[in-house]
């Protein structure tokens, strides 16, 4: 059977979308795995269901990265969830309220003059245990917010560390989580950085037990901040919006930027704005539509 699916992004972080309350998909973590491949399948970043929410939300969004894993939150793939929703009848609240694996979240959103969300992101999480994270002589309800990192973090690299010189990379990191967890990493140059070999090192890190996000960041002379994503489970992505977040929130703790800003990413910018301490973090940014289309069985899998 053939499974009916949108094609959506935000700043170029890409999803299939499928409305789970008129299709059945088995093996969401199979179908996230073919249709995210870029050659065989539709490509894409992962995949998202939009369903009827088990906890009193208008929708529930449940989101698969690239390798099949499934992920708590997807800040782009949100604000596109509640365009998903609004265009098509499913949900047209505003705010929105959308049930993540972080909890229900509302969003806020206008159609015109072009689709933008704001997301309420709730809170961030910075105690060692909770993003999680296990960190040498770091107690588990400590945080780790401009850490000197040790230097025998980086042993077992594939390449030297000419490349930290090239890219002006400082020593320390800081870890967040926006319901998913972010290590942040501050440098001169983040188009120096090797990301394709250094992200997923840091990703699989064994001081991170759920792997991690990955973000290299610099500030630009406009004041708004650059930065460059490895994602967990996905790679290389054009935006990370929980991972601009978490930018955000390191950047005010740090007092590297104030709120509000930008953050620009390689696919476009998003604004964030967080007061500190048990403030809520929002973040608003584009939900753009890319094509609607069919899923062939064979993709689906026969149990689809």
């Amino acid at each position: 059977m053939t499974v009916r699916f949108a094609k959506m992004h935000g700043l170029g972080n890409d999803y299939v979308y499928i409305d789970a309350h008129r299709e059945r998909v088995a093996d969401p973590a199979r179908l996230a795995r073919a249709v995210s491949d870029r050659h065989r399948g539709v490509g894409s970043d992962g995949l998202i269901l939009v369903g009827p929410s088990d906890a009193g939300a208008d929708v529930r969004m449940r989101i698969f990265n690239a390798d099949g894993s499934e992920a708590q939150m997807c800040g782009n793939g949100i604000r596109c969830v509640v365009r998903f929703a609004a265009e098509r009848g499913i949900s047209t609240a505003n705010p929105m309220r959308v049930q993540t694996g972080r909890g229900t979240l509302a969003v806020s959103w206008r159609a015109v003059p072009a689709f933008e969300a704001t997301v309420d992101m709730g809170a961030p999480v910075t105690a060692c245990a909770r993003v999680p994270a296990r960190l040498p002589g770091v107690a588990p309800d400590a945080e780790a917010i401009g850490w000197a990192i040790p230097a025998d973090f980086w042993t077992g690299l594939a390449i030297d560390a000419a490349w930290q010189r090239a890219c002006g990379l400082e020593g320390t990191l800081s870890l967040v989580s926006m319901g998913n967890p972010h290590v942040v990493l501050w440098c001169r140059d983040v188009g120096a950085v090797p990301l394709e070999v250094v992200g997923p090192f840091v990703e699989r890190h064994a001081w991170f037990p759920e792997r991690i996000n990955v973000h290299f960041v610099h500030a630009e002379t406009d004041g708004s901040l650059r930065t460059r994503t490895w994602e967990r489970g996905s790679g290389v992505t054009l935006a990370c919006g929980t991972g601009a977040s978490a930018v955000g929130v390191t950047a005010v703790r740090l007092a590297r930027a104030r709120s509000p800003m930008r953050i620009a990413l390689l696919g476009g910018a998003l604004d964030i704005a967080w007061e500190g301490g048990g403030a809520s973090v929002r973040m608003t940014g584009p939900a753009e539509f890319v094509a609607d289309g069919a899923l062939a069985p064979a993709l689906v899998g026969e149990a689809g």
